[in-house]
């Protein structure tokens, strides 16, 4: 799938770009598209410690505990957790359900664990999650709902 990423925020969308930024707005203009938007592990069988720190993890839970009939996604940076210090953090995680934006989530350096909660509103599909890394880059992990 092709992957347009904004010149602006960094952000990727997936198929085509849009109009605008759903972001920050930016105009069709600034996107580039890019097929090595994202890293990925040399040997994904075979996880180096630098691949388990910037993976996401994403579990779903069916039954949310704030809000009846949504479904809760817990996202964690790193199957080891990622450092959060002011020379190397993850700036922000991006939330998508069928490849269509949801929301982005902002990080700050030493304020927060890289750890995210969304509740959608649709329990079907497929959640992406994409973390932006300040040293390493965007990384990407899927769960089908």
């Amino acid at each position: 799938m092709k992957m347009f990423v904004c010149g602006m925020c960094g952000h990727i969308e997936f198929g085509e770009a849009p109009e605008k930024c759903p972001v920050c707005g930016a105009p069709k203009k600034a996107f580039t598209e890019d097929a090595n938007a994202l890293k990925q592990p040399a040997d994904p069988k075979n996880l180096t410690e630098g691949d388990k720190k910037h993976i996401p993890v994403i579990t779903v839970n069916k039954q949310c505990s704030l809000v009846p009939g949504c479904t809760d996604v817990h996202i964690k940076i790193g199957e080891i957790l990622h450092v959060m210090e002011a020379k190397h953090w993850i700036m922000w995680i991006d939330v998508y359900q069928d490849y269509k934006w949801v929301a982005r989530y902002q990080m700050a350096a030493d304020k927060i664990n890289p750890v995210v909660s969304a509740h959608l509103k649709s329990g079907t599909g497929k959640v992406t999650a994409i973390e932006n890394c300040n040293v390493h880059g965007k990384w990407l992990a899927e769960v089908q709902l």
